[in-house]
């Protein structure tokens, strides 16, 4: 924590947040922690609300997420062990509920790589394979990253007691790679972006497809209104 700049996760988070979020029309956003000791009892929790309200986790806009990130970060304490797969479970709930194709999900994780849960994850993910959703995980820190790659699924597709994913669905970027020495800066906000976003479009029409949900009608371009001044001489 430093009162003058972000560390690398609100780094993370707020660069690859605001290339995300043009993508969602309302801008709230759930936003959820995971490995932490909660207060008051200090229960181990992998799946709490980063704005301490469990039944309403939406932040508004990144910035009300790095808001909750920060606030969040006062209260708890960080615990191992690391366990993705109830943050995807939890966003595969809402997926499994919405399948006619109105929504898609993105779950974005920001990690440093370590990884407690890999089974559990890699099951998470086959079964989210099914779903209207794709992980973006983006990695911070100088780890070696070889799970998060394994998890991508770009080489090997992932699977779990023999099964495979019925699509890719993750995505993997190393923040480090877009960051200068210091690690203060975003060399290529661009480049980022572009890394960031590059398989979605295909994981979200191979869902479509393969459920054969076509897109709906345009709608009407928006005109705006027009406005007739009278003035009499």
């Amino acid at each position: 924590m430093n009162p003058y700049q972000l560390n690398a996760y609100g780094m993370a988070l707020k660069a690859v947040g605001e290339i995300v979020q043009d993508y969602d029309s309302d801008k709230m956003f759930p936003a959820l922690g995971f490995g932490a000791k909660l207060p008051p009892d200090g229960r181990i929790s992998h799946e709490f609300a980063l704005n301490g309200n469990p039944q309403n986790p939406y932040c508004d806009g990144i910035e009300g997420v790095m808001e909750a990130y920060y606030r969040s970060l006062k209260s708890v304490q960080l615990y191992g062990p690391t366990n993705f797969a109830p943050v995807i479970n939890h966003v595969a709930r809402y997926a499994s509920s919405v399948k006619d194709g109105s929504q898609y999900f993105v779950l974005l994780i920001v990690t440093d790589g370590v990884i407690s849960d890999m089974a559990q994850t890699k099951e998470s993910i086959v079964n989210a394979s099914k779903l209207p959703m794709s992980i973006i995980i983006v990695g911070v820190g100088p780890a070696e990253f070889d799970a998060m790659v394994e998890l991508d699924g770009d080489d090997v597709r992932v699977s779990s007691r023999g099964k495979y994913a019925e699509r890719d669905i993750v995505q993997f970027v190393p923040f480090r790679d877009y960051i200068d020495r210091s690690g203060n800066h975003v060399l290529s906000m661009a480049r980022l972006a572009k890394d960031v976003l590059a398989e979605i479009p295909e994981q979200f029409l191979s869902y479509m497809r393969a459920r054969g949900i076509k897109p709906s009608p345009a709608p009407p371009p928006y005109t705006p209104p027009t406005h007739v001044l009278q003035t009499q001489i």
